[in-house]
């Protein structure tokens, strides 16, 4: 696993994005900030955030954007590509995420999940977060994401 820093194939990355988040087109609503972002945007989240991949043969096979808030490390855009699920990937970059945030002083990491994926709810479950609250997008009268937080070990660094 490392931190990407430009320059890098970051047409690469947003592909592993794509086609990691194609179920989620039709089944959440509104549909994925994915559709907003392209490879020049991953490459501004390369300079402004943190960017992290794990590669199989030079390619991505999985992705994750740390962004550090006040109190709190932010997880997004966490994607495992699909020939490379059940390899324990998506707990990898859990855990770089868990040291990260240990690194930086902030005492847990925070992620959202969409309400309608109730699959990746329980998944962050099984590797320790817990929901701790709800929001919703601009326009909605529902919640629409649930945040899930993970508490980092002492001795995570």
């Amino acid at each position: 696993m490392k931190r990407i820093h430009p320059p890098y194939d970051f047409d690469a990355i947003y592909a592993l994005l794509v086609r990691s988040f194609a179920y989620m087109d039709g089944r959440i609503d509104p549909p994925s900030s994915l559709h907003r972002m392209n490879a020049a945007t991953l490459e501004e989240e390369a300079r402004d955030k943190e960017l992290w991949v794990i590669e199989d043969d030079g390619r991505p096979v999985a992705c994750m954007i740390l962004t550090p808030k006040p109190d709190t490390l932010y997880l997004g855009k966490l994607a495992v590509d699909a020939d490379q699920r059940g390899q324990g990937l998506a707990r990898q970059m859990i855990e770089q995420a868990g040291i990260r945030a240990q690194q930086l002083g902030r005492p847990s990491v925070t992620l959202q999940v969409r309400v309608e994926l109730i699959e990746n709810q329980a998944a962050f479950g099984r590797m320790g977060f817990v929901q701790t609250g709800a929001s919703s997008h601009e326009g909605f009268d529902r919640p629409t994401n649930l945040t899930f937080v993970r508490l980092v070990r002492p001795d995570a660094a």
